[in-house]
Order: C-alpha cells, then sequence, then structure tokens
C-alpha cells in the first residue's frame, strides 16, 4: 500500500471531524428515514424519492469514507514549529507580482482549501511553488497556461 498523508491544519483536522459527526448523527439518519419514507410510496422502479434518497445516501457514505481517510492518514502541520519567515500550511503569505497589487493567501491543506476566502491548496500551482520559501524571495510559479515570477513580500501564522 502506498504510504499516503493529508497534510492540514489543526483546525482543518477539527472542521473534518465536525463534519464527519454531522454525516453520522444527523445525515445518515435523515436520508435513512427518507428511504424508509419513500418505500412505503409502493413501486420502486418508477419511486424518484425513492431514487433521490439512495443517491444522496450513496453521496453521505461516500463522503463519510473519505473523511475518516483522511483524518486516519491526516499530518497536523503546526505553523509556529516552522522558522517565522518560512512558507508552510497554516501560514497567510503575501506576495507580488511586478506591477500588480499585493495578494494575500492561506496555504491549508487540499480539504481545507476555500479559494474565494484566500485559502489556498497546498497542492495549487501558487503553493507548490512557495512553500520553504522566505521574505524576500522572488518565486516562479509554473501554471498549465505558462509561468509568472511572484516577490514573497510577508509570510504569518494564519
Amino acid at each position: 500500500m502506498a504510504d499516503r498523508s493529508y497534510p492540514m491544519t489543526a483546525q482543518g483536522k477539527k472542521d473534518l471531524e465536525k463534519e464527519l459527526e454531522n454525516l453520522k448523527k444527523v445525515k445518515r439518519p435523515e436520508v435513512i428515514n427518507r428511504i424508509k419514507i419513500a418505500r412505503s410510496f409502493g413501486d420502486l422502479s418508477e419511486n424518484s424519492e425513492y431514487t433521490s434518497a439512495k443517491d444522496e445516501q450513496s453521496v453521505i457514505e461516500s463522503r463519510i469514507s473519505s473523511i475518516i481517510e483522511q483524518i486516519q492518514y491526516a499530518k497536523v502541520i503546526d505553523a509556529d514549529e516552522v522558522a517565522e519567515d518560512e512558507i508552510s500550511i497554516g501560514k497567510k503569505v503575501t506576495v507580488q507580482e511586478d506591477g500588480e497589487e499585493p495578494d494575500i493567501y492561506t496555504i491549508v491543506g487540499s480539504s481545507e482549501s476555500d479559494p474565494d476566502s484566500g485559502k489556498i491548496s497546498n497542492d495549487s500551482p501558487i503553493a507548490k511553488a512557495l512553500l520553504g520559501k522566505h521574505v524576500g524571495d522572488t518565486v516562479t510559479v509554473e501554471t498549465p497556461v505558462g509561468s509568472y515570477d511572484v516577490k514573497v513580500k510577508a509570510v504569518e501564522v494564519a
């Protein structure tokens, strides 16, 4: 079996544990109840409520399995254990391209990623380029559409 790990912040692991508890204690029983009610409608081959509930059950069970695996193989990164000016998971980074406004990102594990709120996955091209770098470094970011350089302006614990 391949060695696998899911790097994440301590908060990211807590969020996954909370989501898992909600799925097991709230969502799963709700969908089981919907299946039970839909079965009472009769012929299952033409029962859209039953089909919908079974589909939802499949999604929930798949998500539960995924979360269990992520928690089991979680590698919690403590940003405080990394040099103050070094970029790692759990750090907020300010970078700037020449002539552009600065961009601020918080680097998190892939399960915590939320680009709309500035949280980028450690697997994203920019995070991969930035990890391990320091304030003042100029970094080349490789993307599918080309590369560009950014200068690291600031690093802080998120």
